[in-house]
């Protein structure tokens, strides 16, 4: 081999090797944590269903089981088989027939789990980056794979016993 072919290899060589790195770097897996209840069949249901595109936003590859992640950087993460919320004080919001939990105590990133629903799926968005009302509506088809067995209620729908044992509505 000659020092002209020796050359022009090692130049084709480091050329593709980075083209490699260039591509890869590109397409950077998001790193998350599987939730507890991350292998339920039923979060399989959910994660086949997931958009490729959420408020304009592309999904993006995860290294856990039964997650979810759009944007780059990633502006919404989902965790399917979190633990399933007990009654709260917290705001719930119904969209598109899912119940969601919203808790903004660490705006402008607002946490949604899902209420009524076995096993529980929590998102995370960034607000500052997309609208969490489109995210909401965007994955709520996906998010339906997982059945309703109980919804939000508030102080309209609770009913107060009274002394003669009727229950009347609450005020």
């Amino acid at each position: 081999m000659t020092p002209r072919s020796r050359l022009l290899r090692a130049a084709l060589g480091i050329t593709l090797v980075a083209g490699t790195v260039l591509l890869t770097g590109c397409t950077a897996i998001v790193p998350l944590e599987p939730s507890k209840d991350a292998a339920n069949p039923t979060c399989a249901d959910l994660i086949v269903r997931l958009p490729t595109a959420v408020a304009s936003l592309p999904e993006r590859e995860t290294n856990a089981q039964a997650t979810g992640a759009w944007g780059t950087p990633a502006a919404v993460l989902l965790h399917c088989g979190v633990t399933v919320p007990v009654p709260t004080t917290l705001p719930c919001l119904n969209v598109n027939g899912i119940d969601w939990i919203e808790d903004d105590s660490e705006a402008p990133l607002y946490r949604y789990t899902t209420y009524g629903r076995d096993p529980a799926t929590e998102l995370v968005i960034d607000s500052g980056k997309v609208s969490g009302s489109t995210v909401l509506v965007d994955l709520a088809k996906a998010v339906s794979a997982i059945p309703a067995t109980g919804q939000c209620v508030g102080v309209d729908d609770l009913t107060i016993p009274t002394d003669g044992g009727t229950a009347v509505p609450a005020p």
